[in-house]
């Protein structure tokens, strides 16, 4: 089947923020804010009032008549809300847009931060698919990141999601972290394998400004790995999990077949879907919007009417954009759903842009498909995105 590319199609996914989370990580640049221990009950009120306001965003949004296929509840750390809370914003939204019945239902989790009675209460409200924040599996990097849980209340989480029998277990890890080594690498790898979750996520350390990680390391600088190093984490991780029977189907996601994240597809494929919460983005009607990233301001926006204001994405943002998420996937986009929106002359362009990357075997052209070869396009994804931004843009 052809893919389509339609800024105005019908949203059936929506993402929901929940900024609330017990201490900052180091390498964090997400609208989060820091609430107390939730087993005193410091995190009841603060967390009670940006329900409320998120329920009343989700009420006065605009509908367009599909139900919800998709939901993913992002942070922040979601496993800081109540069973009732999040069944609050469960109800509200299966009240304003309806929810299918096959529908993905996406959660964050973090070790630590749920018991057996949270994590049952979230399946019994929905919940079918839990990401476990795990990011290594050594004490000092733990520490190292910032992180507020230990090795230990990683298997302890694993076994509380097994326990409730949660049908789509991802579980993510971060390379590239501060005095990280090939061999801590190769030991986290091995024990997410021994884990067997249905998915995996792994993601490279990016020094984001405004975080602690900006004002303790400059990129390059020790004691962060080198770009070698970092190359070879890559590497690593591609044959270990590939050889361990995960599809590496997207440039920082694998999955045993038939388990790849529904959501996260609609951003990769730039399809419409809804955003809701502080510092949420939407795809609506060929608009982009970003919420506000401040609660009191998110709060001011949702009372006076939770209007999207702004402008249409232009055809050549539309274009770029499609080339940036697309081509992250292994199976990259398809030339002739790209004829079809955006002309031929423009996909004969975008491959004379490439023939450099081509000839390198970075990029390649198969099936009418254009993708990124896996791992050194994959690896060189930027080198290639910039040069279509500089020609294309």
């Amino acid at each position: 089947m052809s893919q389509k590319f339609s800024v105005f199609g019908i949203a059936s996914s929506a993402y929901v923020h929940i900024p609330f989370c017990r201490r900052r990580c180091f390498y964090c640049d997400f609208p989060v804010f820091v609430v107390g221990d939730r087993s005193r009950g410091e995190t009841s009120g603060t967390i009670s009032q940006y329900v409320e306001m998120l329920c009343h965003e989700i009420a006065i949004t605009p509908t367009f008549g599909q139900p919800l296929k998709t939901i993913f509840f992002g942070g922040g750390t979601p496993s800081l809300l109540s069973t009732e809370q999040l069944e609050r914003i469960v109800k509200e939204l299966e009240k304003r847009f309806d929810i299918a019945l096959e529908a993905e239902i996406s959660m964050e989790i973090d070790p630590a931060t749920f018991d057996l009675a949270h994590i049952a209460g979230y399946r019994n409200v929905g919940i079918n698919r839990v990401s476990l924040g795990v990011q290594a599996f050594q004490e000092e990097l733990l520490q190292a990141a910032g992180r507020s849980h230990s090795v230990k209340d990683i298997f302890t989480a694993v076994e509380l999601i097994h326990q409730v029998e949660i049908p789509e277990f991802s579980l993510d890890l971060i390379s590239g972290l501060p005095h990280q080594s090939l061999d801590q690498w190769q030991d986290s790898l091995t024990k997410v394998v021994g884990i067997l979750p249905t998915h995996i996520s792994i993601y490279d350390l990016t020094i984001e400004p405004g975080t602690a990680f900006n004002r303790y390391y400059k990129p390059g600088d020790s004691p962060l790995p080198t770009d070698e190093a970092t190359v070879k984490m890559y590497q690593m991780a591609q044959q270990v999990l590939t050889g361990a029977g995960y599809e590496h189907y997207e440039i920082s996601n694998y999955a045993q077949p038939s388990h790849q994240c529904r959501h996260n597809r609609v951003y990769w494929e730039n399809r419409p879907y809804y955003g809701f919460g502080m510092g949420a983005a939407s795809y609506l009607e060929g608009k982009r919007f970003t919420r506000p990233r401040k609660t009191k301001e998110y709060y001011q926006w949702v009372q006076a009417g939770a209007v999207i204001d702004c402008e249409v994405t232009p055809p050549k943002e539309v274009l770029l954009e499609t080339l940036m998420l697309g081509l992250r996937l292994a199976e990259g986009v398809s030339l002739a759903a790209l004829a079809e929106a955006f002309g031929e002359e423009k996909v004969e362009e975008i491959c004379r842009c490439l023939q450099l990357y081509i000839d390198k075997g970075w990029v390649e052209v198969t099936g009418a498909r254009l993708r990124l070869s896996d791992p050194q396009g994959f690896l060189f994804s930027n080198v290639v995105l910039a040069e279509l931004f500089e020609k294309l843009g």
